[in-house]
Order: C-alpha cells, then sequence, then structure tokens
C-alpha cells in the first residue's frame, strides 16, 4: 500500500507498505511512519493519505482513506502549515481563518446537502526530523466531493451557455440564501470554489474565509480582513471595509462573467471608465440575465440586491414575464411590492424576458460524441439480441439503449467511460473471434452494423440540431 507524507518539505514523501495490503493489518496497525523523515503517516490513528490534491499558501490539501470505516470511505485532509516566514500576527489570523472553517463546517455542512460535511479536526505535534524542535501541524477532515471545479470544467469545455449561467446562479444563490441566513458571508465565490459531482449536484467549497456576522446590511460591521480573490472581490472587501450578503453575490455575479466569457474579471473591467464591458465579449445573452448581472455588478453594496432571495425573485420574475404582458404588469404593480428594502436603482432598467432554464445542457462537440456512442452501442445490442431473442430481443436492445441514454443524459456517464465501453465491446468482439467460434464476416458484419448505427444517429442528431436552430431563430 502506498502512503504519502505530509511533512511539507518531506524529500521523499511516498511510502510503500507490502503488509498493509491485508484490510485486516491495515484496520489494526498501530502507526507507520514515514522511511525518510520519520513523520507519522496515519493522521489521527485513522486517515490514510494517498495522493496530494493541491497546495496553496497555508498548506496542502491530501485525498485519503478513512480506515475505521466498513468501505473505507475516501475523503479530504487538509494541513494547515503556511509557507515562508510569516510574524506572529499574520501566523495567528491564517490558523483562526482553519480553524474557522472547521467550526462553518461542522455547523452547516450538516444542515445543507450542498456544502462538504467536517469528518475531524485535530492537531498534531511532532519533532522536526533535523532539529528535534516540536513542531505543530493542524488538519482538517471532510467529505470529498468527486467531481470537477467550474474553472476546471471551464478549461475543459469552454465558456458556459446562458441555461448553464442560470443554474449555476440558481443552485449557489439557494445556497448562499441558507449561509446567509445562519448569518455568515464566504467571502470568497469564485469558480474554483465550486464544484459539480459526477451526478451534476453543484456544491460550495472552502469556507476558510468565511466571516460570521451580527449586524443587518445598514448597520456598522468591524472591517473585513485582506482575504479574497483578485478579480472576483467587490470594492468593499478589497478596501478591507464591512462586507455584506451583496458582498458574496457580487462574486457570484463575476464568477458568471468568468464563465460566460472564458476571460478573467479583469480583463473585463474598464478601470479609465471604472465600469464593466463584459457584454461585447458575450453572445447570445438575454437583456434580463444581462440587467440582473449588471445589478449584482454596482460598486455600492446598498445599490446591489441585498439578499440571495431577491436575486431568485428577479431570475422567477423575468422569466414569468416571458409567458405573457400581464404577468408582467402584475409584478410591476404596487400590490406586489419587491422584498427588498433599498430601492432599484432608476438608472437600471426592469430585466427582460429570459428563457428558463434546462436543467441539463450539453455542448455541440458533446452530443455529437454521445449520439455516435449511442447508435454504435445500440446497433450491436439490437442485432445480437435479436440473434437469440427475436422480437423480445429488438425490445430488450431498445430497453438498453434507453438506460444509456439516461446514464449519459445524467452524466454519470462521460467521454472518458464511453470510449471505455466502446473498447470493451470490440475487445469481447474479437474474443468471440478467435475463442467463441463467431464467423470473421459476422464479426465485421457487427462492427459495420455499429459503424452505421453510430453514423446515422449523428446525422439524425444533427439535423435535428439545425432545425430547432432554425425555428430558434424564427420563433
Amino acid at each position: 500500500m502506498e502512503i504519502l507524507c505530509t511533512r511539507p518539505e518531506c524529500a521523499h514523501p511516498q511510502n510503500s507498505f507490502a503488509d498493509l495490503d491485508d484490510p485486516s493489518k491495515f484496520k489494526t496497525v498501530q502507526q507507520k511512519y514515514c522511511t525518510s523523515c520519520g513523520m507519522p503517516l496515519i493522521l489521527g490513528g485513522r486517515y490514510v493519505p494517498s495522493k496530494l490534491l493541491g497546495k496553496g499558501g497555508f498548506g496542502a490539501a491530501f485525498l485519503a482513506k478513512d480506515r475505521f470505516t466498513p468501505t473505507m470511505r475516501l475523503c479530504v485532509v487538509k494541513q494547515f502549515q503556511p509557507e515562508g516566514n510569516l510574524n506572529a500576527q499574520t501566523l495567528a489570523i491564517a490558523q483562526k481563518l482553519f480553524e474557522r472553517e472547521a467550526i462553518i463546517l461542522e455547523d452547516l455542512g450538516s444542515k445543507h446537502p450542498q456544502i462538504p460535511q467536517l469528518y475531524a479536526f485535530f492537531p498534531l505535534v511532532v519533532p522536526h526530523h533535523i532539529t528535534k524542535e516540536e513542531e505543530q501541524f493542524f488538519y482538517l477532515v471532510q467529505e470529498l466531493i468527486d467531481g470537477e471545479d467550474l474553472e476546471t470544467e471551464l478549461k475543459r469545455k469552454g465558456v458556459f451557455l446562458e441555461s448553464e449561467i442560470i443554474e449555476v446562479l440558481h443552485e449557489i444563490l439557494l445556497v448562499l440564501q441558507f449561509i446567509h441566513d445562519n448569518n455568515c458571508i464566504h467571502r470568497d465565490i469564485k469558480p474554483s470554489n465550486i464544484m459539480r459531482n459526477k451526478q451534476g449536484r453543484l456544491y460550495l467549497l472552502d469556507f476558510g474565509a468565511v466571516k460570521q456576522v451580527t449586524a443587518t446590511a445598514g448597520n456598522p460591521q468591524k472591517r473585513s480582513t485582506g482575504i479574497y480573490s483578485m478579480g472576483f472581490a467587490p470594492p468593499e472587501q478589497m478596501q478591507g471595509s464591512a462586507v455584506y450578503p451583496a458582498t458574496d453575490l457580487y462574486a457570484l455575479a463575476t464568477t458568471c462573467l468568468n464563465l460566460l466569457t472564458g476571460k478573467p474579471p479583469e480583463e473585463l473591467y474598464d478601470s479609465y471608465n471604472n465600469c464593466w464591458n463584459w457584454k461585447p465579449h458575450v453572445t447570445n445573452i438575454s437583456d434580463g440575465l444581462a440587467n440582473i448581472l449588471d445589478r449584482l455588478l454596482l460598486p455600492s453594496p446598498s445599490e446591489r440586491y441585498q439578499s440571495a432571495s431577491e436575486v431568485l425573485q428577479a431570475l422567477h420574475s423575468s422569466q414569468s414575464q416571458g409567458v405573457t404582458s400581464s404577468a408582467k404588469t402584475s409584478i410591476q404593480t404596487p400590490s406586489n411590492p419587491p422584498v427588498s428594502s433599498v430601492p432599484s436603482p432608476p438608472s437600471q432598467p426592469t430585466p427582460s424576458p429570459i428563457s428558463h432554464p434546462p436543467k441539463k445542457s450539453f455542448p455541440i462537440v458533446d452530443l455529437l460524441i454521445y449520439s455516435g456512442f449511442t447508435g454504435f452501442e445500440g446497433a450491436i445490442l439490437i442485432w445480437v439480441l435479436k440473434g437469440f431473442l427475436a422480437a423480445p430481443g429488438i425490445v430488450m436492445g431498445l430497453m438498453l439503449i434507453g438506460g444509456l441514454i439516461y446514464l449519459q443524459y445524467r452524466r454519470i456517464l462521460d467521454k472518458k467511460d464511453l470510449l471505455i465501453i466502446v473498447t470493451i465491446t470490440v475487445f469481447l468482439l474479437i474474443v468471440a473471434l478467435f475463442f467463441g467460434g463467431l464467423a470473421l464476416d459476422s464479426v465485421l458484419l457487427l462492427l459495420v452494423y455499429g459503424a452505421l448505427g453510430g453514423a446515422s444517429l449523428i446525422a439524425i442528431t444533427s439535423l435535428f440540431k439545425l432545425i430547432y436552430q432554425l425555428l430558434s431563430k424564427i420563433f
């Protein structure tokens, strides 16, 4: 078994212990030590690091196994160990932020399904491997969200569609509403802190910068510490002033701009004229969403939406306005006042209609890949099952194809999985040829049917996509 040493300056952190490949020994062994620096390897007596996930200024994150769970559950172990020679005051602030993250996760993670749960928080005191002086490390263990963050997703598939942006807004606004209702402000909303798991659910991560507040938005608060991400933070946070729920909403809007354009926020801000200039970089965005983002990006917190629920209401109202003109009139009448006590600035137009977002959407390249895969596998499945079961085999084949389409729609199967499945299918046909008595011409015929099925479904999908786009432009 491979175990990774977590001492930052360890020269050879990779350790291998063949005896721990026995599950009974792995669960009962007292402790193992790094063969290079002597650091204890089984953290807290139960967490076994196996892979470095990332490093930052305040420490590192590791993928680990919890040996005291029946399935040896995977988790994330964060280590607090700042780099550089920090003065006592800065070190104390950093340690306080790390402890605060553990407290917030313990409180909020157990109450909301889109915030990681805290599993453990503990110190480790060990002698330095050279000077023998005592060193203290702090570890935070939390739930592993198996997926990729939106920064990585942006790099992989390109800019987000409007429907995908509205999905991100809706999901994260619900999380922020919960956080703000619990008197907390996240203060570090950005794409790398939003994770999408393999089932498509979005999670909000990294609560190390969370600020707990008790004052309302209009009352003075303590000054904010200088913790923020450049480009995503609003003016009041960069100036070290008081922060509000509207501070998080501003950062969420800049996150949306980054995902819409693929450009860092700094490139979208006109510092000469002191205003945002992002619209020339975006095509096919509705006025409704653009107006909502513009209001979220206003420099003064009092001019923005004051709560996540207000933004959600604006999104829903904008969608309702697209149904009938009477709905628009109803929303603007005095009998339906807005939730916010802060009036909208006169310069901001009423949001125009935007389309209701689909829960899932696929880039055209992904759509064609999924179509080709389904056609290839579907043609082979139907041909094989028909040979054994005649008409019932065709029905079973169609049912299996439906299952494949569902798994792709839910993103349970991604492009890597599709390639593996096709490879296994071809391998099984080759095995059947050499060891199962299947004739060569039958194997070639099956592959031809699969290729024809994949090409046909790609052609049909492309045709329907073209028709849909033409009709969308007309209507």
